[in-house]
């Protein structure tokens, strides 16, 4: 491809995820982007985002935008310059429809997660997915949190072989890994309360909980576990048990995170009385190579006063546990610990030292019998600095295919395969 700069496409930006690509200006890329989408509440929310960072004070963009405001046809895409890039961040159920064409198209794939949300979907994304590769084509998912300070030291200390010893293999009881997130559905920004569309709950076109934000869980156990390693989905991987369970949400609620005053049609399979039955949450138990991992998934309504989504996690070893906290006493802020087996002050300390070479500011604090990593603020970068960085990647890839890491492709289906699995085992968990 050269030197010339890359075009860049949204198709349907029905996810606020879209714009957040277009955070910054990259080098490389076209500033007109091509917008293909209906005259719909989401069209405006995007180029109201975009609008909004071509005038910020700091740091404005360029973007310039080419509209055709009509309903998706598969035939315009189609018409796309060969080696260009299509975002899409949107409704789920369509999207391997969209990624088909695309690649059929000749142009790389930039998805929000998730790519796919049902079981019978895989064998079609796995189709896909080679068709990419063998025109050297780059398919991606925005794990945007893979760039994030913390999932960069647990890596760091589970690779430590004198400090954490290797992973436990774990067990039902005792997962050798562990990890959980709760979301939730009403948020405000600067006041104004983050809409979801109605087909947001709509599980056939969003997806539940596991095949959603259960792909971002996924994807943070095998990068930690098995860093730069390519998985097998029919050889590593074994899906052992899911369930499903809903959040109830009231017609007010709804309307108020809406905008919409009544139930649509689309979810009136799920409506009880005056409540939506809202499937979004999910645990499942499953192992990677060995290593018993559990992970769970749960929507609540509003988060309290001061508080906002959380996340915990629990790495097993053989001389430590790492654990990510994010409770009271850490006053709803994400902190990394390190729990000794035995004495390991010495270890602790020299990992320490290495690490700090690389990240100014990282210290150690005692905390009774566990030791807490100290990352300070300049460290931690934000949501939309993470999808910045990543999408900077990914238009990497796109410049010069041959950067794309091999494993990447078997490592998108071995994450889909557990979240498929999981959502299918679930449901037959349910009518047991």
């Amino acid at each position: 491809m050269g030197d010339r700069n890359i075009s860049l496409i949204v198709v349907d930006p029905g996810h606020f995820h879209a714009a957040l690509v277009q955070r910054e200006m990259f080098d490389g890329l076209s500033p007109l982007v091509r917008v293909h989408a209906p005259l719909e509440a989401e069209l405006l929310d995007y180029l109201d985002r975009i609008a909004r960072f071509n005038t910020r004070a700091a740091a404005p963009t360029a973007w310039q935008v080419d509209l055709y405001a009509a309903p998706y046809s598969a035939s315009r895409l189609r018409e796309e310059k060969a080696g260009g890039v299509v975002v899409l961040s949107g409704r789920n159920q369509a999207k391997i429809d969209l990624i088909e064409v695309a690649i059929d198209a000749g142009l790389h794939v930039l998805c929000d997660k998730p790519a796919i949300i049902r079981r019978e979907q895989f064998a079609r994304f796995e189709a896909v997915l080679a068709a990419a590769a063998a025109k050297k084509l780059a398919v991606a998912d925005m794990m945007s949190g893979r760039v994030g300070i913390m999932p960069r030291l647990i890596r760091s200390l589970t690779n430590d072989a004198d400090l954490f010893g290797g992973f436990q293999t774990g067990t039902v009881t005792e997962p050798a890994v562990v990890l959980g997130g709760v979301h939730h559905l009403l948020k405000t920004v600067s006041g104004v309360v983050n809409r979801r569309w109605p087909w947001y709950f709509d599980i056939g076109q969003q997806g539940e909980g596991l095949a959603d934000t259960g792909v971002h869980l996924v994807d943070r156990v095998h990068e930690i576990l098995f860093p730069g390693f390519a998985l097998d989905y029919r050889r590593d991987v074994e899906v052992i048990a899911a369930s499903r369970w809903p959040t109830e949400i009231t017609s007010a609620q709804f309307e108020q995170v809406s905008g919409v005053p009544a139930w649509p049609a689309e979810l009136q399979p799920w409506v009880e009385g005056d409540r939506l039955r809202y499937f979004c949450n999910g645990q499942v138990d499953y192992r990677v190579r060995g290593i018993h991992a559990r992970l769970e998934t749960v929507w609540g309504w509003q988060a309290a006063p001061g508080r906002d989504d959380t996340q915990a996690a629990l790495f097993r070893g053989a001389y430590c546990d790492i654990e990510l906290r994010h409770g009271a006493e850490e006053h709803y802020r994400p902190e990394l610990y390190i729990v000794p087996r035995r004495a390991l002050d010495a270890e602790i300390g020299q990992w320490a030292q290495r690490t700090a070479f690389d990240l100014p500011g990282l210290d150690l604090q005692r905390c009774g019998q566990d030791w807490r990593v100290i990352v300070p603020d300049a460290l931690r970068i934000g949501h939309e600095a993470q999808f910045a960085a990543f999408a900077r990647q990914f238009f990497e890839y796109a410049r010069r295919p041959e950067s794309l890491p091999a494993r990447d492709r078997p490592n998108l289906l071995a994450k889909y395969h557990v979240t498929t699995k999981a959502v299918a085992l679930s449901h037959r968990a349910a009518d047991k």
